[in-house]
């Protein structure tokens, strides 16, 4: 699925470099590989300020209360994403109100959030997700924002470098959350997360927050959380943040070339949002909008738990991102969602397949891919 040893045979000796200049400062915690960091990330997305802490899931959690969300208050996100979406908001003391997705994109439906804005209950905030590195769509969540007066928190941890009408994913409402956890595009060698925003107030609310609730040493304002992003990944960050463009690009050719290859086998029926015997594999949609930075490169597959033990079968790694959606989540069953109830999320949680995807990967590697997904369903 990922090999980071690749990466790093490429930058070793400038990370060595960077790693040998924190520990010649013995600046561990903040300091200027931090404040540089902050810096060269904010003018990379074209915002006001990115602000470092622990993880990403920190980061979410950092932006939601920061933007006022409050004990008792909803917040709507995606069914069909990562536990820290959900978690984040039940941090705040708020209530996640699960939507179900576009069955093309698998991002958040507006088109489902608008239904659940109209109802009897009051929503603090909406958390669209850019599943997969592209971006939701944007310009409906924008409307609907300034329609019901919402905050807009992205849940952007899988789209550093992504971007929708060439505005980057982290800018496009009123904060975006960031994960650098190792396997993403942007990745530290260990947790690492940040928060953006031209909204300085919220940012100087993150700074406390992140900090015990406190601005002045021992000092404390509210009751916060220590949740610091340490120099040693910001150095590592700096480093790899010069080469995230190239990166990119080369994900995006490797799915381009995925795409032809299963177009070329026959497998996919064009248009076709249904996988079956017919047309067993189901590529996802780019929206025209998006700038898709492929974190992951996930088909829609049918029988697709036998197809992955066979690709297992043959040393070809394979994920599935995500196998049960929140809304079924044992530690959401308080919330009374049943299987039926959000029907899209359910269907990718069964037919979705993450394919091997890193800017190292090879072309000979992606063709003997997509040959033993056709084997499998030659048979």
């Amino acid at each position: 699925m990922l090999d980071l040893k690749r990466q790093y045979a490429a930058i070793k000796g400038d990370v060595a470099a960077a790693v040998e200049r924190v520990l010649t400062t013995q600046y561990f915690i903040g300091g200027p590989e931090l404040d540089a960091f902050e810096r060269e990330s904010a003018a990379y997305l074209g915002v006001r300020t990115s602000l470092g802490c622990a993880s990403g899931t920190d980061a979410l959690w950092l932006a939601l209360a920061a933007a006022g969300v409050c004990p008792g208050d909803r917040v709507i996100t995606s069914a069909f994403t990562f536990y820290a979406s959900a978690s984040s908001i039940t941090r705040c003391g708020a209530t996640p109100v699960f939507a179900d997705i576009d069955p093309a994109t698998l991002n958040l439906n507006p088109a489902e959030v608008e239904n659940l804005l109209a109802g009897p209950k009051p929503v603090r905030a909406v958390m669209p997700v850019h599943l997969y590195g592209q971006c939701a769509d944007m310009d409906a969540f924008a409307t609907l924002a300034k329609q019901h007066g919402i905050a807009i928190i992205e849940d952007a941890a899988q789209a550093f470098g992504a971007s929708w009408r060439a505005k980057k994913a982290g800018t496009l409402g009123r904060a975006g959350a960031f994960s650098f956890y190792p396997t993403k595009n942007l990745s530290a060698y260990g947790d690492g997360g940040a928060v953006s925003t031209d909204d300085e107030e919220l940012a100087e609310h993150v700074r406390r927050l992140r900090n015990h609730g406190s601005r002045q040493r021992y000092y404390h304002e509210e009751i916060g959380w220590n949740s610091r992003l340490d120099a040693l990944q910001a150095a590592v960050l700096r480093i790899k943040l010069q080469h995230i463009d190239r990166w990119n690009l080369q994900r995006r050719e490797i799915a381009a070339r995925y795409d032809a290859l299963l177009r070329a086998s026959g497998l996919v029926k064009t248009g076709a949002l249904t996988v079956n015997a017919q047309a067993p594999v189901g590529l996802l949609q780019t929206r025209p909008e998006a700038f898709h930075i492929y974190h992951q490169y996930v088909v829609r597959a049918f029988r697709r738990d036998e197809l992955r033990a066979f690709l297992t079968e043959r040393a070809i790694g394979t994920e599935i991102y995500y196998p049960v959606p929140l809304h079924l989540q044992q530690s959401f069953v308080d919330l009374g969602y049943k299987p039926g109830d959000l029907p899209e999320s359910e269907r990718a949680a069964r037919e979705s397949l993450a394919l091997p995807m890193f800017p190292e990967l090879r072309d000979d590697e992606v063709q003997r891919v997509v040959a033993a997904i056709a084997e499998f369903f030659s048979h």
